[in-house]
């Protein structure tokens, strides 16, 4: 008979336990007997390799379904793999205690980094962005060094290997049953050392410059919209490609138009006249000025539509509408003869309105 514990027992977990849950019995419990944690404790870093193979075989569908089945002889030689040889299912453990490098790996030296995105903002107005620009804008971005080519070693001179780390940029280190690979405190991980750095950029293998660019913002683009322009952020390492750049739009707001998507709304006033009897009047759009018919008798709030006079629709066809909300103006300063003509409409509004009320009034008492 085995003389190890239930797996399920050394998680504390129930035999019903779901995947969220052995994962967050495990962590809790790795935390507590990480070997970090009790340097020279041998009996906490035997808990913490009893827990490591608890959760290898109980994360597993198949070693759990044959655990379950056969107790630990089902799993035999699978247990305790976890362990011992690389930890391979437990990469979510090790982001807890803050390495950067996964367990019991061979030191590989990390290929050189690419370069760094870069984000430029531009502000645009909305007639520009209706119909697209093109436009030039100053980038300051790091670059290769001329002198150096990149490498921060002094004309005439090479970069050394780093002695600390053999080259590889990353050093191991033994902790209990395990090793961990951490980066190289003497090189920063590049695995070469620089003893005559180039004066140009002060061995950093690139300096600061300003780039011209000339780009392209399609019509249709709105406040938030953003332009990936590959390989134009700043350098990499050596053999490392550039980092693209982000420009992302601002569109200033609008003194007659108000926009939505791809439709613009706007505001028309009328006059009292043109209201009631109807007219023809001109309404502003990104075109130009636009024929409008008003009917007669319409109100203040009536919204009509002008088909195909809105804002492109970016990365497709065709454009949005134009809405345009009539506004019935009142007249604060009348002449006489104005004044007259209204005082008799007036009059005659009386007058229908008394006439209404009588044939009402006749049709209720006959």
């Amino acid at each position: 008979m085995s003389g190890k514990r239930d797996y399920y027992e050394i998680l504390g977990v129930g035999r019903s336990a779901n995947e969220q849950e052995l994962k967050q019995a495990y962590r809790r419990l790795a935390l507590t007997y990480h070997p970090d944690k009790n340097p020279g404790d041998k009996e906490a870093e035997e808990k913490f390799k009893e827990l490591a193979e608890a959760y290898q075989v109980l994360s597993s569908p198949d070693l759990r379904a044959r655990y379950d089945r056969y107790g630990h002889a089902g799993v035999g030689a699978s247990a305790g793999q976890g362990a011992g040889q690389g930890f391979a299912g437990f990469e979510d453990i090790f982001d807890m205690f803050g390495f950067g490098d996964i367990f019991n790996q061979t030191g590989r030296r990390r290929g050189p980094r690419r370069g760094s995105d870069l984000r430029y903002d531009i502000e645009i107005s909305l007639e520009e962005a209706a119909t697209g620009l093109k436009t030039k804008i100053r980038v300051p971005r790091l670059e290769t060094c001329d002198v150096c080519k990149g490498s921060g070693a002094a004309a005439g001179s090479q970069p050394t290997k780093c002695t600390t780390c053999a080259g590889a940029g990353q050093v191991r280190y033994q902790q209990g049953f395990f090793s961990v690979s951490r980066t190289c405190s003497t090189c920063r991980g590049a695995g070469r050392i620089i003893r005559d750095v180039c004066r140009n950029c002060r061995g950093e293998g690139r300096v600061e410059k300003e780039r011209k660019l000339e780009i392209k913002i399609p019509a249709g683009v709105d406040t938030g919209s953003r332009l990936r322009i590959a390989n134009e952020g700043e350098a990499g390492e050596p053999g490392a490609p550039q980092g693209d750049l982000y420009v992302v739009i601002h569109v200033h707001d609008h003194e007659f138009f108000e926009r939505r998507d791809s439709n613009l709304y706007c505001t028309a006033p009328v006059s009292f006249t043109q209201a009631a009897l109807g007219a023809e009047i001109a309404v502003r759009t990104l075109d130009g000025e636009e024929s409008l018919r008003i009917p007669e008798g319409t109100q203040t709030g009536k919204v009509f539509r002008l088909k195909g006079k809105g804002m492109p629709v970016l990365g497709g066809r065709g454009r949005g509408d134009q809405f345009v909300e009539v506004v019935v103006v009142t007249p604060t300063s009348l002449t006489r003869e104005q004044r007259r003509l209204i005082e008799e409409l007036a009059r005659l509004e009386k007058e229908d309105g008394e006439a209404i009320d009588r044939g009402i009034l006749g049709k209720i008492f006959g």
